[in-house]
């Protein structure tokens, strides 16, 4: 096992005039699960192939336990990859393709046929060790690729979206044994994902990319509490938390004809600006007689709770193209399409932004 670090490594692609990956600086500790997330194209696999050696690293440097690697080609990193697409040879059996890399390593059969049956064990896969990949679920085959990657017992594993050729109810069932088995094996595990709900649920840490670079790194729950900027705050959270700009007034943001509740410290911190924006997750807003006004534009309702989509009153933005908010409110409360209701937040929980920079002001 072995921890990893970026130390400023950037990548900038030929012909490009901004880099994919900016002086990316990002620790993983030894046997931690790290899952890189961020919208396509922010530089998260880019990251994770300047790790496996499959990208060039411009500047800065890359290191795996006490190695620095930068310059390495990938077959003397010990690292070991699964990939979105599995990348199984479709002519050999489930054994030969987990076996495949042992077999070019000149591992000795004995100890290789061991090694694949032991991983087959761990995956529930013995049953197909002599079918063909064709013969397989996508599940199945997206096994055999962890299985491959488990044989070869490197320092750390690299997964590519391994889950996103799966179905919506298969690939819950899949990111659940991918974590316990990385907790199992305590190998050093770097996964990428888009879906931030896979990021939440399945890493120790998560780093969030932008535009090539870190935003945020922190556990899932720290990021969901206390998002470091505007992007974080609306990236992380399923639904998505609302941002909301209003008016910086004494007291409190005025949104619509509300002025909603800050603390006088957090409006010191915000100087002279004009204007703030207000985070607020689904959860923290009820309905009450006083609050932010929102024409509600459709309800969903979900058994026990519901959510309520609208836009704010009196804005000038159409209920398709406008900026909806969303609020989980109980499914008994839960008023019609059409209606106009309040909303108030608990201010426990609100979040509060810089407008001009996006950076968080509030603790």
């Amino acid at each position: 096992m072995a921890a990893v670090a970026f130390n400023e490594a950037t990548r900038i692609y030929p012909g490009s005039d901004r880099p994919a990956v900016d002086k990316l600086e990002l620790e993983i500790g030894d046997g931690e699960f790290m899952v890189l997330v961020g919208p396509s194209g922010c530089g998260k696999s880019t990251s994770l192939r300047m790790l496996a050696g499959l990208e060039e690293v411009n500047s800065g440097s890359i290191t795996i336990g006490d190695r620095d690697v930068t310059d390495l080609p990938p077959k003397d990193r010990d690292i070991a990859m699964v990939f979105q697409n599995y990348a199984l040879y479709p002519h050999m059996t489930v054994a030969d393709n987990m076996g495949f890399a042992l077999k070019m390593a000149n591992v000795p059969k004995a100890e290789r046929q061991q090694r694949v049956l032991d991983a087959a064990k761990l995956l529930g896969l013995e049953e197909f060790l002599n079918r063909k990949p064709k013969a397989l679920s996508g599940g199945q085959r997206q096994r055999v690729a962890m299985g491959r990657a488990i044989v070869r017992q490197p320092q750390v594993f690299l997964m590519d979206e391994p889950l996103s050729n799966l179905d919506a109810k298969l690939r819950v069932s899949t990111r659940t044994q991918i974590g316990a088995l990385q907790a199992r094996l305590g190998v050093t595990t770097v996964y990428v994902t888009h879906d931030q709900v896979e990021a939440m649920t399945m890493g120790d840490r998560v780093a969030v990319m932008s535009a090539g670079l870190l935003q945020q790194v922190d556990s899932p729950l720290s990021l969901y509490d206390k998002p470091k900027n505007l992007f974080v705050a609306g990236f992380i959270g399923s639904p998505a938390m609302n941002l909301i700009e209003g008016e910086a007034t004494e007291g409190g943001v005025k949104i619509g004809d509300y002025t909603l509740p800050i603390a006088r410290d957090v409006l010191a911190k915000a100087g002279n600006e004009k204007t703030l924006t207000v985070g607020i997750r689904p959860e923290n807003l009820s309905i009450a007689e006083q609050g932010i006004p929102l024409d509600v534009v459709m309800v969903e309702e979900l058994g026990a709770d519901s959510y309520l989509y609208g836009t704010l009153s009196g804005a000038t933005d159409n209920e398709i193209t406008g900026q909806q908010y969303v609020a989980r409110i109980s499914a008994r409360q839960a008023p019609g399409r059409g209606n106009t209701v309040r909303l108030t937040a608990d201010p426990e929980h609100l979040h509060v932004f810089s407008t001009s920079s996006g950076d968080r002001i509030s603790d």
